[in-house]
């Protein structure tokens, strides 16, 4: 049974940093491209960041571009988003996800992704 599991939200005032983290198992980590993504209230949920099956590549939305990093540790099963000068609007529920095994890029369309976490909330505050 796969099981993906994010950590790391909280209350934050803007400006500041906060670090993600996201634990699978039950699956072959390494093979699988890792994303994150968020939800606002009363709006879609949207891509922020990817990662590759081995780390080299990487992806990103363009409101997080510069501010975030997404990496991974395969060793420990685990994808990180480090998270910089936040603002009021990154303010969501961040969800981790796990990429159906075909895809060995990076990757940022919502129906890529086969396994969900429960999700984490951060909260910017102005």
């Amino acid at each position: 049974q796969v099981q993906v599991v994010e950590s790391g939200g909280g209350l934050v005032q803007a400006g500041g940093s906060l670090r993600l983290s996201c634990a699978a198992s039950g699956l072959a980590f390494s093979r699988y491209a890792m994303g994150w993504f968020r939800q606002a209230t009363e709006k879609e949920r949207e891509f922020v960041a990817t990662i590759s099956p081995s780390g080299i590549s990487t992806n990103y939305a363009d409101s997080v571009k510069g501010r975030f990093t997404i990496s991974r540790d395969n060793a420990k099963n685990t994808v990180f988003l480090q998270m910089g000068s936040l603002k009021p609007e990154d303010t969501a529920v961040y969800y981790c996800a796990a990429a159906k095994e075909t895809y060995l890029y990076p990757v940022s369309s919502k129906t890529a992704y086969a396994y969900w976490g429960q999700g984490t909330q951060v909260t910017v505050s102005s």
